[in-house]
């Protein structure tokens, strides 16, 4: 059983397979480190190809 919280869930972008990670943020997105996926703009998107919030799933491993 899992004991991550839904603030610790990575979150993939089916585009370019970049990983969000909210430990990490996207500093150069202007998303500070340890914020969940759910807290982010709409309006954020893929530092690396461009995807938009909604382009990206639930990244299980």
């Amino acid at each position: 059983m899992s004991t991550e919280t839904t603030e610790a869930q990575r979150w993939i972008c089916e585009s370019c397979g970049f990983i969000y990670d909210p430990e990490e943020g996207d500093p150069d997105g202007g998303i500070p480190e340890g914020t969940a996926f759910a807290d982010i703009p709409d309006s954020w998107f893929c530092p690396v190809c461009g995807a938009r919030k909604k382009d990206f799933v639930l990244y299980e491993d």
